[in-house]
């Protein structure tokens, strides 16, 4: 079983940044690429950013582009994500989730293709 947990959300004013971490346990890290997807209320989830199983390629929703950088830490079973310029839009539980990547080289943004979630952890970007 696959164990994740994220930190690093709050409440902070807009232009702010933040940096998510999911720490993920229970299984080989780098068999496994890693989503960040959001929710905000009454909307669905929504992919935010992807990598994959070496840090080597990375996929991103186009209104993060420029401001969100994912990234991964093989060594320490961590992936991150450097959140700038953030915007009230941005606001929404964010999520961490893993999908088994060995012998795949695609990063998909569908949620249904990852197995693994975290708990969620809030953002609040106040205008």
């Amino acid at each position: 079983q696959v164990q994740l947990v994220e930190s690093g959300g709050g409440l902070v004013q807009a232009g702010a940044s933040l940096k998510l971490s999911c720490v993920v346990s229970g299984r080989t890290f780098s068999n496994y690429a890693m989503g960040w997807f959001r929710q905000a209320p009454r909307k669905e989830r929504e992919f935010v950013a992807g990598i994959d199983w070496s840090g080597g390629r990375t996929d991103y929703l186009d209104s993060v582009k420029g401001r969100f950088t994912i990234a991964r830490d093989n060594a320490k079973n961590t992936v991150y994500l450097q959140m700038n310029s953030l915007q009230p839009e941005d606001t929404a539980v964010y999520y961490c989730a893993a999908r088994w990547a060995v012998g795949i080289l695609t990063i998909t943004p569908n949620p249904d293709h990852y197995a693994y979630w975290g708990q969620g952890t809030q953002v609040t970007i106040s205008s």
